[in-house]
C-alpha cells in the first residue's frame, strides 16, 4: 500500500472503516501509536482473506487487531533497533 495514506484511508482500503473508532480506543488505551495501528490493520486485512469473520465481525476484529498490534509493535521496534545499529 502507498506510504502516503493516513490512518483513516488505511482502514478504508483494508475494508474496516467502520471499526476505526474501536481501533482508536483500543490503541489509545494500550499506548500504541499510528505506525502500529497502520501495520496492525494491514495484518488484520491479510488474516481476513484467509480466516474471515463468520459470526461477530466486531469481536473478531477486536481480538485479531489486539494480537496484530503486539506483532506490529515488536516488528517496528526491531526495525528501529536494526537501523540504529
Amino acid at each position: 500500500m502507498p506510504a502516503d495514506l493516513d490512518l483513516e484511508e488505511y482502514f478504508l482500503v483494508t475494508g474496516f472503516p467502520d471499526l476505526l473508532p474501536l481501533a482508536l480506543k483500543m490503541a489509545q488505551r494500550d499506548g500504541y501509536g499510528q505506525k502500529e495501528m497502520i501495520e496492525a490493520v494491514c495484518k488484520v486485512a491479510d488474516k481476513a482473506k484467509t480466516y474471515p469473520p463468520t459470526r461477530n465481525r466486531v469481536a473478531w476484529f477486536a481480538a485479531v487487531f489486539r494480537e496484530k498490534l503486539l506483532e506490529a509493535q515488536a516488528e517496528i521496534k526491531a526495525y528501529e533497533r536494526k537501523t540504529l545499529s
